[in-house]
């Protein structure tokens, strides 16, 4: 039986056999959805190879997933070079032909690999401007976005929230101002987010305030979220916003009011001569992407991290409740 949402796909996913020796193109359609029985390559495509890559850490290692779940369901031979590590190494095995694709982030792009020097955070303008740039001058082509936004955020309990009435970024400044001692602050700094003009310093002059030295804590990752949650050696965190820790500990994340962070939408990249050869991946993995929300990323990392799950199983899972494969 097929999937109701791979119905409308029959004929796109039937003209992606024929892509490589026609060169058919097209963008995705509203609503289009796929199936495994669907997205099937034949003839000389059968052989279809794609190298999939991602970073070594939860989210990334779900998504690299998705990508290999959905070719391989599509007949596709796949690589499975998930967990390579950090995003500039991944970034250049894109680059080297290592990999054939990969999920990196809009702002990733943007202020790491070309080496921009001031954010944009409006979603759409980000995308299309890192979009634009990659293509022109690296060939790398990057699909629409998924609405996700993996950034940073001020985290707290919901009791520490309510007992020192801060609801968002400007009221902790306040709180910095008037009872600095309340306003201790657990972070990790293995990306640098103390010093990077997008981290710290940047949030600080944005807002117009400064912590005392002595209210910043650095702890590993992991033990950010605990640390809010337990509230003994710090009231605020710094956290991603698609963990899927905020989840189980209930953390409430503090209003970005003066829209400050940068936007981290995944999208998926691909080299260029790839998506050349096989135009209609575009229209295969756009309808993914557009599922891919901040809940949904959230529930995705809940599912590895706090439930225990494999990557490759919550990928399939999710993939198959959609009706994305069969």
């Amino acid at each position: 039986m097929i999937p109701r949402r791979a119905a409308r796909l029959l004929s796109v996913l039937a003209a992606l056999a024929l892509a490589a020796g026609c060169g058919g193109g097209g963008s995705a359609g509203e609503g289009d959805r796929i199936a495994g029985d669907q997205f099937r390559l034949s003839g000389t495509q059968r052989d279809a190879q794609f190298a999939v890559g991602s970073e070594g850490f939860t989210e990334q290692e779900v998504l690299g997933s998705i990508a290999m779940e959905v070719l391989s369901a599509a007949d596709a031979t796949v690589i499975d070079r998930t967990g390579m590590g950090g995003n500039e190494a991944v970034r250049q095995a894109l680059e080297d032909g290592e990999i054939d694709l990969y999920w990196e982030y809009t702002a990733t792009g943007w202020l790491v690999h070309l080496s921009e020097t001031s954010s944009i955070t409006d979603p759409q303008e980000q995308y299309e401007a890192v979009k634009k740039k990659d293509l022109e001058e690296n060939d790398i082509e990057w699909l629409e976005p998924a609405p996700g936004n993996d950034t940073y955020a001020i985290a707290a309990s919901q009791k520490i929230r309510q007992d020192l009435g801060v609801e968002n970024i400007s009221d902790l400044a306040r709180l910095v101002k008037e009872r600095p001692g309340e306003a201790t602050l657990c972070f990790n700094n293995d990306d640098g987010f103390r010093s990077r003009f997008d981290g710290l310093p940047g949030m600080e002059r944005a807002y117009g305030f400064q912590f005392p030295e002595q209210n910043l804590i650095e702890v590993s990752v992991d033990a950010v979220y605990g640390a809010v949650d337990e509230r003994e050696i710090c009231n605020f965190g710094v956290v991603f916003t698609t963990s899927g820790f905020i989840q189980d500990l209930d953390l409430q994340l503090l209003e970005d009011d003066e829209d400050f962070f940068a936007v981290y939408n995944p999208s998926l990249n691909i080299r260029r001569v790839m998506l050349d050869q096989y135009p209609q991946l575009e229209r295969v993995f756009v309808p993914i992407s557009e599922e891919l929300d901040t809940r949904t990323l959230r529930k995705l990392n809940y599912a590895v991290d706090v439930e225990g799950k494999s990557p490759e199983t919550v990928a399939r899972q999710w993939l198959q409740e959609n009706d994305f494969i069969e």
